[in-house]
């Protein structure tokens, strides 16, 4: 078979289309480098962060996280959604790169040009007056983002993941080597923004070296059309960080910076399971599932053997952590941070829904439903803020509750358009999660068993790891029991990772 080829002769998601076997392939070796490049770092930057976590202060952290609050909004202004539809959309030529690139360059700076304009207001909005030159700083980054976001989708599309994992890993340990440095030297909450912003600086260089792309003057005409999915795309991007944020930003606001560094730490460790799991997926399927839109039995085909895989891999390690946070968390934390274990109790259940719903949106964006996503990400911004109000009142785990009381709202709709739109019957679905729910309701009162009657006046180090041996061994020993022809399913696809079939065998044999 003949393929499509990209530059620098590597063939197309589009032509890895026309064999399932190729593109299933791919899709794995892709997956495997995220998961190479995430892991690989991870000794060491949680060995940093535990360090950086004793050395500064809560507030400290507070202040970081303020200074970062309205990236994720800023960022998709630069951004317009125009990398998003590099990937997704048909090819474009020279010229329609450049001038999109120069568009993403120029809204970078005019949002850096506004970030510093409005610094102090900001900072003098959540009563922080420290807060205006991190803002600066942290503004920074939207000319970086800008210059690299279309060359870093070309890498994408050329399957270059190989090199973006390395790239990832060694920035990973620069930035967590940086900032451990500089919380040593007594640089406070500076070392969490510096420490980050050198490492981003140097990736951008790498990136604009490995795919270079000129800049043109924009011609509407010409980039209409990615424009409008990029926009669409933005709206639905900036809803969605809104709200995620918005309990932080709550937090902050009603409960003070204490508060917010708190519950902030919380969120961050009670997504890390998910993180390690579901963004390694999530990452590189836009574009196989791009390639695939045309395809109903493909796309269910990727959504029940994703989600299978992802249940079970995230959902003991969320509810795992929330089973064990009252004994995690002040032996790795010390007990100054014991006022995040309830909020981490109850976001560990939210993340593990979170990680297979995180699946829908990119199969509705494959298939062009971008405005769909958009609606329900808006009607999201609207109805979990109020939720988070109204839980304030119970403190910084109220917060949390509001996730767990309001989030089934938005994503059902989402369930209901999704399996419509690809043919899929809810008992399907059902079945793909069953391996991973049955055993994760198994584990929880072998867990609780385990902490309040194996052990009760133990320490708190030995309480924690006879819960995790317990959780580990029942979750597996279900599994192994119920689901054996799963499980062996599973074992097989990460062993197909060391097959001595390379990659071009496989795109010959297509």
């Amino acid at each position: 078979m003949a393929l499509e080829q990209e530059p620098r002769g590597r063939p197309t998601l589009a032509a890895l289309a026309k064999s399932p076997k190729a593109l299933d392939r791919s899709l794995v070796r892709s997956v495997a480098w995220n998961v190479a490049s995430d892991w690989g770092t991870q000794i060491f930057s949680w060995l940093s962060f535990l360090v950086v976590m004793r050395l500064l202060t809560p507030a400290d952290f507070g202040i970081s996280a303020l200074s970062v609050i309205l990236m994720p909004y800023l960022g998709q202004l630069t951004g317009l959604g125009i990398p998003r539809a590099v990937l997704a959309l048909p090819m474009f030529s020279e010229d329609e790169l450049a001038q999109l690139t120069t568009v993403n360059i120029i809204m970078g700076t005019f949002c850096f040009v506004m970030g510093t304009i409005f610094a102090k207001t900001v900072a003098a909005f959540f009563r922080t007056p420290a807060l205006a030159p991190v803002f600066i700083v942290s503004c920074f980054g939207l000319i970086l983002s800008g210059a690299c976001g279309v060359p870093n989708s070309l890498l994408a599309r050329q399957m270059r993941f190989r090199f973006l994992s390395i790239l990832g890993i060694s920035m990973t340990l620069l930035g967590a080597a940086l900032v451990l440095i500089m919380a040593l030297m007594g640089f406070g909450y500076w070392s969490l923004i510096i420490g980050n912003m050198i490492p981003a600086v140097i990736r951008t260089i790498i990136i604009l070296r490995a795919r270079p792309c000129r800049l043109a003057w924009p011609r509407m005409s010409a980039i209409r059309e990615p424009l409008r999915f990029g926009f669409h795309l933005s709206v639905s991007t900036i809803a969605l960080n809104a709200y995620e944020r918005l309990d932080n930003f709550v937090a902050g606001r009603v409960l003070g910076q204490t508060a917010l560094g708190l519950y902030g730490n919380a969120w961050e460790l009670a997504n890390v399971p998910l993180e390690k799991v579901a963004t390694m997926v999530t990452t590189v399927i836009p574009a196989y599932l791009a390639a695939v839109q045309d395809d109903q039995a493909a796309l269910r085909r990727y959504l029940f053997g994703l989600t299978e895989v992802l249940a079970m891999a995230a959902f003991p390690a969320c509810v795992g952590l929330g089973l064990v946070a009252s004994e995690f968390v002040p032996i790795v934390f010390g007990h100054k941070w014991d006022g995040m274990i309830g909020p981490l109790q109850v976001l560990s259940y939210y993340a593990a829904l979170r990680s297979i719903i995180a699946l829908l949106p990119k199969v509705l964006t494959a298939v062009h439903k971008v405005k769909f996503v958009m609606w329900i990400d808006l009607a999201a911004l609207f109805l979990l803020p109020v939720a988070f109000y109204i839980g304030s009142f119970r403190g910084i785990t109220g917060i949390a509750w509001g996730w767990v009381v309001a989030y089934p709202l938005i994503f059902l709709p989402m369930y209901h358009q999704t399996f419509q739109l690809i043919g899929v019957k809810v008992l399907d679905y059902l079945r793909a999660l069953r391996p991973a729910f049955t055993a994760t309701v198994v584990m929880i009162p072998a867990v609780e068993w385990a902490k309040y009657r194996l052990f009760p006046t133990g320490s708190l180090l030995t309480r924690l790891i006879v819960e995790i041996a317990v959780g580990a061994i029942v979750y597996i020993g279900t599994l192994w029991l119920l689901h054996k022809d799963r499980v062996l399913v599973v074992i097989k696809l990460v062993k197909s990772l060391f097959s001595k079939k390379n990659s071009s065998e496989v795109l010959s044999a297509a």
